[in-house]
């Protein structure tokens, strides 16, 4: 897959590829303390992309999702990695979905909230992860439940029992690897959404770049890329999303 020149120019105008990293979400990308750098599935996608398009890679790496989807809103970045969202497309040219992921509740063992369902009614609160996709979701879909921000996705289920707020939304490998570290938590069973991660670029760069893109992960979805990235850091829980014609 042969970017043109002008295909280029469009995706990476100061001549280098910067990649917006969220290191909110587990699943995508985290630190390496010991290499000092970031390192997942994302990384690994952009630095092929760097390398089909022969430049230079620049990670620009922030600890929140929204942080991350600002930054290539407002062209401080050329590409990033999103969960899919209408109020992030208003800004953003989405791919398809590469990697699919679950949405998940977390409550005390002593809860007597048992099933999703139970989750939107009245006096009941939500800890989110401000600007995450279930926080743009749950935003959108709940009625009576209120939702409470803390101010990083990893930061939610400290927030959680700090503020004594009653579930905890997230990322379900994220949930689960905090009950695991903290006790006496439990995920309610199911998902109350499916996060589609997808590619994204400033819809200023145009149908060229944003279907050059769209090509890039349809490759690296058919390929076994992500399959063998998903494996290579150990990533559990998360699925490759099918193909676009599928």
């Amino acid at each position: 897959m042969t970017a043109e020149s002008s295909t280029r120019s469009a995706l990476m105008p100061a001549g280098v590829l910067r990649a917006s990293i969220n290191l909110g979400n587990p699943i995508l990308a985290r630190w390496d303390a010991a290499r000092a750098q970031a390192t997942g599935v994302s990384v690994d996608l952009a630095k092929e992309l760097a390398r089909r398009l022969q430049a230079e890679l620049q990670l620009v790496v922030f600890d929140a999702a929204g942080k991350s989807v600002a930054a290539v809103t407002g062209e401080q970045a050329d590409i990033g990695f999103f969960a899919v969202d209408p109020l992030r497309a208003e800004g953003l040219l989405f791919t398809a979905p590469y990697l699919l992921i679950e949405g998940s509740y977390l409550v005390r063992e002593n809860s007597a909230i048992a099933a999703n369902e139970q989750v939107d009614a009245e006096g009941v609160r939500i800890m989110v992860g401000k600007g995450s996709a279930y926080d743009l979701y749950l935003t959108r879909e709940l009625e009576r439940a209120q939702i409470v921000r803390a101010d990083t996705s990893p930061a939610v289920v400290d927030e959680f029992l700090a503020q004594g707020v009653d579930v905890a939304a997230g990322v379900r490998q994220q949930l689960a690897s905090d009950a695991a570290r903290l006790k006496g938590l439990r995920l309610l069973p199911g998902r109350f959404m499916v996060i589609q991660q997808a590619m994204g670029t400033p819809r200023s760069r145009g149908i060229e770049a944003a279907s050059y893109l769209s090509g890039f992960v349809e490759e690296m979805k058919a390929s076994g890329f992500v399959a063998e990235a998903v494996v290579r850091h150990h990533i559990e829980g998360a699925v490759v999303a099918p193909s676009r014609d599928a």
